[in-house]
This record gives C-alpha cells, structure tokens and sequence, in this order.
C-alpha cells in the first residue's frame, strides 16, 4: 500500500471513529459532562462537552491502525510514543476539567499537567532544534508546549473556532512537512485533522450539539505544539524555522492580544475576558458568528500560505516576508485595540 493511500486512509479512519463514536459518548456520558451558560459563556441551554473524548478516540485509532498495517522508520515511533504520553496527560487533566465544570480544576493544575506533558515530550526527543545548545532548546521548547496547549484553550469561545483552526493548523503542517518529513508527523497531522473534521457537524448541531471541552482544546493545542517541533522548516532559508508561528499565528496573535488589551486597562491579562477578537468583531460589525468563523478561517489559510512560503524562499525573501507580516500584524493590533471595546469588563 503506497504512502498517498495511507495518509488518506489515516485521515478517513480518524474522521469516521470521532463522528460515530459522539452519539454513543454523548447518550452514556452526557449527564456528567454538562456545561451551563453564565458568566463570559453565553450558550442558550447547558451543553455536553464530551467533543476532546471523542476527537481522542479518532486521533487514537488511525495512528494505532496505521501502526499496525506500516512499519515506521527507526526513530520515529520512539517520538510518537512521547507525544502520545503526553497527550494523555493534557486530554485526562482535561477530561477532569470537564467533569467539574463550571469550577473545573485549579490553574495550576492544568500548568503542572501540561509541564510535565511537555518535559515527557523532550525526553522522547521531541524538542525545538534551532540552537545548537539544549540550554536555549529545552526552555523554550516547554514554554512553547504550554503557551500553544493554552492559546488554543483560551481560543474556544465559539462555535467551531478552536476547532477550524486545529484543522487548518493540521493542514498547514501537513502541507509543508509531505512528502520528507519525520513520517509520525504527517500521519499525526492527517489523523489530528480527520479528528477534526469528523466533529465539526456536531459543534453546530442542534439536537446533537456538543462542546469540545477543555480535554479537547488542550489535546489540539499540545499535539500541534508537539507536531510543530518534529518538523524541519529550514532546507531552504536558515528562517524556515519560524514557519510554525506562521501557521498557529491566529492563536497566537488571539491571546497576546488578549493579554495585551487587559494589561492596558490595568485588568489581569490571565483572567477570562470578553476582549477577544471574535468578540469585539461582532460588537463592532455586528457580524454573525459563521461570518466571523469564515474571517478566520480565511486569515489562518492566509498565514499558512506564510508559513509555506517562508519555508520556500530564499533568505531575502523570508527577511521581506517577517517586515510584512510584523507590520500587517501591528495594523491589526493597533485597529482592534479601538475596535468594538466591552461595554462590562471583569
């Protein structure tokens, strides 16, 4: 079997055991994994959040079914292994969470799951390998892990955000790492975005609506954390390496702003907060919630298109491409920043 139909194939199985095995999950488990409006969380009725069991359950049989009908190159299972311990970290801290919600667990529980997740990963050597010193690679290969586990935490506030940006973040990956790349990281990417894929009808449902679930958010965030450092970016450009900022830039550029616009009122920047950016979207232009999910589906393709780009040109190039991309972010900023501000903060 060729590599083309094992990827598809991967892809295929990772949607197809999310989106059958939800209505099982969701008829057994329902009850104990309810999410009630109040507060930021503005849904009409409580909601199961049983969407990361289920993404898990996907990701989980295309990489074991993959296993056992291929052989993976020496190495590369080792690191698969240490992605997939601590993902089972990060989905069980979560999981808790989701059980207890609306107080979930503690803060500082989620911060020594996903620490200890990401000092598993760098034991399986999964790390950043840009400097030639473990002493610059380590420290930020674990605040990278945790930074990316929370960004997309903090990024599921609506109906298919997190989620849309995992599959495009997952399709950016794996554009850039196909055909060369380490092979667990491209089944990962395609399983991750079959996953997916396969739960994105149930996020929008009506009778079948279902939440992701910080178990969900978390494991999406960790696992392209993860993926992202298994990827060589730089055979063309020595600033390839900054290609994964490119492809999880929404994210990314979502919570700093965030942090960013608290801060400035003298607000906690780590406390929950109605000054994201879909948010303020919708209060300024009144945009519905799919229009605003298609502008961000819209700018993560753009920043992938970055991300395969950079990875691509020349070095001249990549420099040009960084002083365009830091000035288009700046503008962003600096509109937001005066855009559609909360009339009640926290």
């Amino acid at each position: 079997m060729n590599s083309f139909v094992l990827y598809l194939l991967c892809l295929a199985l990772a949607c197809a055991v999310t989106a059958g095995s939800l209505p099982v999950v969701r008829r057994l488990l329902a009850p104990r994994f309810m999410d009630s409006p109040g507060g930021l969380k503005h849904h009409a009725r409580p909601t199961p959040v049983l969407g990361g069991i289920c993404v898990m359950l996907g990701i989980a049989a295309a990489l074991v079914c993959i296993r056992l009908i291929t052989s993976f190159p020496t190495g590369t299972l080792h690191a698969l292994r240490g992605i997939l311990w601590g993902a089972g970290i990060v989905f069980i801290t979560g999981v808790a969470d989701d059980m207890h919600k609306p107080e979930g667990v503690k803060s500082w529980v989620k911060l020594v799951a996903q620490g200890a997740a990401a000092v598993i990963l760098m034991a399986y050597g999964v790390h950043i390998q840009v400097f030639d010193c473990p002493w610059l690679d380590y420290p930020l290969s674990f605040f990278w892990v945790i930074g990316i586990t929370n960004a997309f935490n903090l990024l599921d506030i609506s109906d298919g955000l997190c989620t849309s940006q995992a599959a495009v973040s997952a399709l950016g990956l794996a554009w850039i790492a196909l055909p060369g790349e380490a092979v667990y990281v491209n089944f990962a990417a395609l399983a991750l975005l079959g996953a997916c894929i396969g739960f994105w009808p149930y996020n929008h449902a009506k009778r079948l609506k279902t939440f992701l679930g910080d178990s969900g958010s978390m494991l999406l965030g960790f696992l392209l954390a993860a993926l992202c450092m298994g990827t060589r970016y730089s055979q063309h450009t020595n600033l390839g390496f900054l290609a994964p900022f490119f492809i999880l830039a929404v994210p990314l550029f979502d919570t700093l702003f965030v942090m960013l616009a608290r801060a400035l009122k003298g607000k906690n920047p780590l406390a929950g907060s109605p000054d994201h950016i879909v948010q303020r979207l919708k209060r300024a232009f009144h945009f519905s919630t799919r229009t605003v999910l298609t502008l961000y589906i819209l700018w993560a393709l753009f920043n992938n298109l970055l991300a395969f780009a950079l990875t691509r040109w020349n070095a001249y190039c990549a420099l040009a491409l960084m002083i365009f991309s830091a000035v288009y972010m700046a503008a962003a900023c600096l509109f937001l920043l005066h855009t559609g501000n909360p009339a009640h903060e926290n």
